[in-house]
């Protein structure tokens, strides 16, 4: 078995996409790209890829923006896994999420999509919902705004200024996930219940 995780910041492509709410999965990645100290390259399986490890010895990560839409992401992602030979339970997708708070990050491994296309093709293309998701808030639309408006929206100046800490939480995230497993990533970003 592989010590390769794949991990996919899903978004839209295109620089009048690169800001808004739904591609905050590509900005995490661009987050995770820089601490690793690289750059992303094409790849032929449609995507935007940076190859690195966590730390000294660490697990190989490749690093993976899909070039199409969000809605098809799965094609990308699957072509991906078979290439790097990574088992969907080394999949990691890293999303905008409307049911958790802006500046809230959350991890969990299967389970629905909440309405979410890009999650639901790639469970398509994978043949399973049995991958990692690194959740990231991006919070409910205002009033009766239609959620594809809201997520197709750069972030509000206010949400600007937290942005920056939002993408360190969740590339934290990222990297407790694969270096310490779902349950200590989840024991440290998931607030306590009282």
């Amino acid at each position: 078995m592989t010590d390769t995780w794949l991990i996919v910041g899903l978004g839209n492509p295109g620089p009048e996409y690169s800001r808004n709410r739904h591609n905050v999965g590509q900005m995490v990645l661009d987050e995770l790209a820089a601490r690793m100290g690289g750059n992303f390259k094409a790849h032929k399986s449609r995507a935007q890829v940076f190859e690195g490890r966590l730390g000294i010895g660490g697990p190989r990560l490749v690093l993976a923006k899909p070039s199409t839409y969000m809605n098809v992401s799965g094609g990308p992602v699957s072509a991906l896994a078979k290439f790097y030979d990574v088992d969907p339970s080394r999949v990691v997708a890293v999303h905008d999420e409307i049911d958790i708070p802006f500046n809230t990050v959350k991890l969990k491994i299967g389970g629905g999509e909440g309405g979410h296309n890009g999650l639901r093709d790639i469970s398509k293309a994978l043949a399973t919902k049995d991958y990692l998701r690194v959740r990231v808030g991006v919070g409910r639309p205002p009033g009766r705004m239609d959620t594809a408006d809201y997520v197709l929206r750069d972030f509000a100046p206010a949400e600007k200024k937290e942005l920056p800490f939002l993408l360190d939480d969740a590339s934290d995230a990222v990297e407790l996930l694969i270096t310490e497993g779902l349950t200590a990533a989840q024991q440290r970003f998931h607030p306590a219940k009282v």
